[in-house]
This record gives C-alpha cells, sequence and structure tokens, in this order.
C-alpha cells in the first residue's frame, strides 16, 4: 500500500463548502476587499485556517494583471526623512492589505527609468514615487497610459496627471522667515536645495513671502546646495564669505542645517547667539542637536496616510484630489529663540 501519495491541494471551492458560502464571497475576503460583511469574513478565515488552503497571489495576479504589489519609488534612502517617510507608508499600505516594495533611486533619473521598468514586470498595482530630478510630465503621464496607476509624494510634477501629496513647504518657510524678522533681525538667508526640484522653489518661495510681506526690500542671500551635511557646509562658508553680518539662516531642511552649524563652529561661531537657525523636516535628531535646531516639522505618518488614502480611491476606480497639501507646523527650539 502507497502511503506517499500527495493529498489533494486544497482548492478556493473546498473553502466556499467549508464556510457555506459563494466562491465570489471567498475571493472578496482574500483580495481584502469591503464588500463583504464581517460575519462572512470570519467564517471564510476560520475555513481557511482550518483547511490549509494558501492563496496564489501570483496567478491570481496574472488572471487580473494587477499583483498586490505598491511600488514605493524613493529618491534618497540616506536622507533621514526619506527613511521615516518610507517607514510611514509602509504601514498604511500594508493596512490595505498590500505588500510595498521599497527602492531607492538616489536622485538619478536614470536608474528611476531602470527601477520602474524592472518594476513594471512585476504588475505592480500601482507606484508610490518621490520623483528624482528631471521627471518630466511625458514620462509621468506614458507611464499611467501604460495601466500602472503613479501617485507623487513630496515633490509635483506640474500638469502631469498623477495626483501629488505634498507638504505646505511654501507655508513652512513663510512661518520660520517671519519668527526670525518678528524678532527684529534684518539680513537673513536662504540656504540649501537645488532648482531641479519643485519643493526648492516652493520653501524659497515662503522665505520671499515673509520678506515681501515684512516689507522687507533688500536683497537676501539664496545660496543652493545638494541637499546633504556638506551642502550645508558648503553653503555656509559662500554665505559667510559673501555677507559676515548674517543674523540668522532658513534651511532648506535639517540636514542642510547641521552641516550649517558644524561651518559655523569652524568660524568661531555660536549657533543660535551669533546666528540664528532653523531647519525643515524635524528630524528626530534635531532635538538632540546642542543648541536644539528649530524647524517645520511634516508628519511622515500623515502623508503615508493621505497617500495610501488616494491609492485606495485608485484601486477602487475613484478619482483622489489632484493637489494635497499636508499641514506643517513650526517647531521652535534654542537654535533661534
Amino acid at each position: 500500500m502507497n502511503n506517499n501519495k500527495k493529498p489533494d491541494k486544497v482548492t478556493i471551492f473546498d473553502v466556499a463548502r467549508e464556510a457555506q458560502v459563494s466562491k465570489s464571497t471567498v475571493s472578496l475576503v482574500l483580495t481584502h476587499s469591503d464588500k463583504v460583511s464581517d460575519k462572512s469574513r470570519e467564517k471564510v478565515l476560520a475555513a481557511i485556517d482550518k483547511l490549509g488552503y494558501v492563496y496564489n497571489r501570483d496567478a491570481a495576479a496574472l488572471r487580473s494583471k494587477r499583483s498586490n504589489l505598491v511600488a514605493l519609488v524613493i529618491n534618497d534612502l540616506t536622507n533621514p526623512y526619506s527613511a521615516q517617510l518610507a517607514v510611514g507608508l509602509e504601514k498604511h499600505i500594508y493596512a490595505l492589505g498590500l505588500v510595498p516594495m521599497l527602492v531607492n533611486t538616489s536622485e538619478d533619473l536614470t536608474r528611476q527609468m531602470q527601477v520602474v521598468n524592472t518594476l513594471k514586470e512585476y504588475n505592480v498595482s500601482a507606484f508610490v514615487m518621490v520623483p528624482a530630478p528631471g521627471t518630466t510630465m511625458e514620462w509621468v503621464n506614458q507611464l499611467i497610459d501604460s495601466g500602472f496607476p503613479v501617485i507623487n509624494i513630496m515633490r509635483e510634477i506640474p500638469y502631469s496627471n498623477a495626483p501629488c501629496i505634498l507638504p505646505d513647504n511654501q507655508k513652512g518657510t513663510h512661518l520660520a522667515t517671519l519668527h526670525l524678522l518678528d524678532q527684529g533681525l534684518e539680513r537673513l538667508a536662504f540656504l540649501g536645495g537645488t532648482p531641479d526640484i519643485s519643493d526648492y522653489h516652493e520653501r524659497l518661495g515662503g522665505f520671499r513671502s515673509a520678506l515681501a510681506l515684512r516689507k522687507m526690500t533688500q536683497p537676501m542671500p539664496e545660496i543652493a546646495a545638494q541637499t546633504n551635511r556638506q551642502g550645508g557646509r558648503e553653503a555656509f562658508s559662500t554665505l559667510y564669505a559673501q555677507a559676515p553680518d548674517t543674523q540668522a539662516v532658513v534651511c532648506f531642511s535639517d540636514v542642510i542645517a547641521y552641516g550649517v552649524m558644524e561651518a559655523m563652529r569652524e568660524h568661531a561661531l555660536v549657533p543660535g547667539k551669533d546666528i540664528k537657525v532653523v531647519g525643515f523636516d524635524d528630524l528626530a535628531d534635531s532635538r538632540l542637536m546642542k543648541p536644539a535646531l528649530s524647524s517645520v516639522r511634516i508628519d511622515a505618518d500623515d502623508i503615508g496616510k493621505r497617500t495610501c488614502q488616494a491609492l485606495a480611491e485608485i484601486i477602487n476606480k475613484s478619482q483622489p484630489a489632484v493637489r494635497t497639501l499636508v499641514d506643517v507646523s513650526l517647531q521652535l527650539r534654542e537654535s533661534s529663540v
């Protein structure tokens, strides 16, 4: 007698029979649909546990031409805020019953195009992207037209068909600049960021709008720099050579501000005392700096939540808002008060 006969594979029909529901109800539970009652869901899940049914998601993806994977295409995972953002996104994507696939483009447009082409082969259900510098409206629209939903976050590709989730960058730097001006400071500068990304123009715009509101007509230095500590160091050295009487700086990011504060000390200046500093992002380390860094706070979890709300709308065949602004707040600490 042969006792090595392989048991028959449990099918979706077996689960439906055990749960005493239709095959369609089982399918709805397996695809995390909200169109099934809690009672039916519990019966199906109990039957799955009892029978040991394993859902073949690869086969389902081939049938539906859509997998349960969401591609997270992040611009720079060496940036601490990008890591916070990825964690926030992952949590909310898992809550939708989907699985995030995280890739890093290192701010390289060619790499972005390569990874997107590769991920398309996995039939991902959507792309959530922080676009690399140089990303065009045409490229984004072509990706959407080929059947892949796209949501841009943190950066906007003007006039593209992708919904966009953004922090209110202009409000953040506007508030930071007013905070400095209202202390009677008159010689300010904006440091960091590069003109090939949308958030640079938005944050610089907030700096300028606050100056205009307070009728500050004299030119203020605006120095672009790569968004890392070295960029901050170089930007401050350039600023100090041009305008040594600067009283305060608004930085494109906290990481830029870290480099700025290091460079200040190299010039025998005390951050927060000789020159006040405000950053942007409010990283966890910013409150641990000496002095603690004032910064514009962006809630990464809220960005993730709003992004996944838009993703859920797309999956359910409805149209999310074209542009969603997430509020920001100014966190005041020793570096600027």
